[in-house]
């Protein structure tokens, strides 16, 4: 990816034009026009080539996002990078979340220079890209540039691979439970708490479903992602997705049939058929709560600003394992990185490390994004924002006492993630059972793993 086009300020303040006299070839003042016949001043072709290095060449660069018509994660620090430097352009080039590391990986192997700067959809496809020698090392230009990674509060190192930087973060998600104020007091039924297990979770989506056909409101909603399932399972710490052994996953599938059976969330096959997003069914206010990532913040924020939502809308700590504690969540990190294959290697460093830096991060959470940058200022501009839900259980419902990796840093994680991807559908829709699904993973992960 060849961060295309961008310009750094420090290569056009060091610009020179030099030019001939309109006579003879001795050098010119180039600030001196040339008079015309007519006794007129005319511009010279020094001067345009002048005026030309001062006003800086604009420049394109390409980067990757998703989603990014439904969320601000991205295009809030494009703007602002584009408005301090005018000579930049910055293309975006956008696709869903679910095809992202599909075409991503299609761009790169084709070794093309769209896209320059990559938004890292997760730390497995990094180590991938990495392993393919399709990103650039940033070592050599956090050096040159004495970039201090401490402000990440060790998250750049945990990032590097093989003892190399490939990526900085740029965002931290964990997951949280949004609900519908609304509907609860519609429903005379108390708001979710900061300290709720997953049984009194699972109550909740049955005592919050209501109506039937079209106008039936969900109690819970669960997107077809089989982190969905599988986040719970390792949000203890005690397992991870890359196992020798997925009994574990067991009773969290039981569960989540179950809330699908019974009809407290609508079904797999009529989300992935129907090509529903999450977003819609919250927006819509067709179920009640919702667990999913803290980027969801934003994305309501703007649709309230926008008048496409107008209910009232909280957040809760995402219930948590009756064997453990409050505060226990799961997360990632989204860095950003260079295409090994581009061609302006200076200018998508300068983007990288304006959209990693602590003005980013107060970017970020003006418009409720958490970045790799957490300070107690970022959490009170998040919560100040207009629109985020009054009241002091929001606030608390985004700290945590353990933050767990979605997915561990394995190179074999994205294709291991293919047969958790599968088997999760065909669990999902009765095609296997429970135990034929884990006895699946079991085998295949195995021969991935060499196990």
């Amino acid at each position: 990816m060849k961060l295309k086009k961008v310009m750094a300020l420090t290569l056009a303040a060091g610009m020179t034009v030099t030019s001939l006299a309109a006579c003879g070839s001795k050098a010119a003042d180039p600030t001196t026009a040339a008079p015309a016949a007519d006794g007129k001043t005319e511009t010279t072709e020094a001067k345009k080539e002048e005026t030309k290095a001062a006003e800086g060449e604009k420049k394109t660069i390409s980067v990757t996002t998703w989603d990014n018509d439904t969320s601000p994660t991205f295009q809030a620090v494009i703007d602002a990078y584009m408005e301090k430097n005018p000579n930049i352009e910055i293309k975006v080039i956008d696709t869903s979340a679910d095809e992202y590391n599909n075409s991503l990986g299609i761009s790169l192997s084709a070794a093309q220079p769209d896209p320059d700067v990559i938004f890292v959809k997760d730390m497995g496809s990094m180590l991938q890209m990495a392993d393919k020698k399709q990103l650039l090392a940033l070592d050599d230009f956090m050096k040159a540039d004495s970039f201090d990674t401490s402000v990440y509060s060790g998250a750049a190192e945990q990032l590097q691979y093989n003892g190399v930087t490939y990526g900085l973060p740029y965002r931290s998600d964990w997951y949280v439970l949004y609900y519908n104020k609304d509907l609860f007091d519609a429903a005379g039924v108390e708001y979710p708490s900061n300290d709720m297990t997953w049984e009194e979770y699972y109550e909740l989506a049955a005592k919050m479903t209501s109506g039937e056909g079209s106008s039936k409101v969900y109690g819970t909603h669960d997107h077809t992602w089989q982190a969905l399932v599988t986040n719970w399972a390792v949000q203890d710490g005690k397992h991870t997705v890359v196992e020798k052994d997925y009994s574990f996953l067991k009773p969290w599938y039981e569960q989540t049939l179950a809330l699908q059976d019974n009809g407290y969330m609508q079904d797999f096959a009529t989300l992935k058929t129907a090509n529903i997003h999450y977003s819609s069914v919250f927006k819509n206010q067709q179920c009640a709560m919702l667990p999913m990532g803290t980027w969801f913040i934003a994305t309501m924020i703007a649709a309230q600003e926008s008048g496409e939502t107008d209910f009232n809308w909280g957040v809760a700590a995402i219930p948590h394992p009756a064997d453990t504690g409050a505060g226990y969540t799961v997360g990632a990190i989204t860095p950003i990185a260079v295409s090994a294959y581009t061609d302006e290697p200076d200018a998508s460093w300068d983007f990288v490390k304006f959209a990693s830096s602590k003005e980013a991060s107060e970017i970020l959470a003006g418009v409720g994004q958490f970045t790799g940058i957490q300070t107690e200022e970022s959490l009170k501009t998040i919560t100040s924002v207009p629109n985020f839900p009054e009241g002091e259980s929001n606030v608390e419902a985004l700290k945590y006492t353990h933050y767990v990796f979605d997915r561990p840093l394995d190179p074999n994680i994205e294709e291991i993630r293919k047969p958790l991807d599968q088997v999760h559908e065909m669990i999902m829709i009765g095609e296997y059972t429970i135990d034929e699904g884990i006895e699946e993973l079991n085998k295949r992960v195995a021969e991935i793993k060499g196990w």
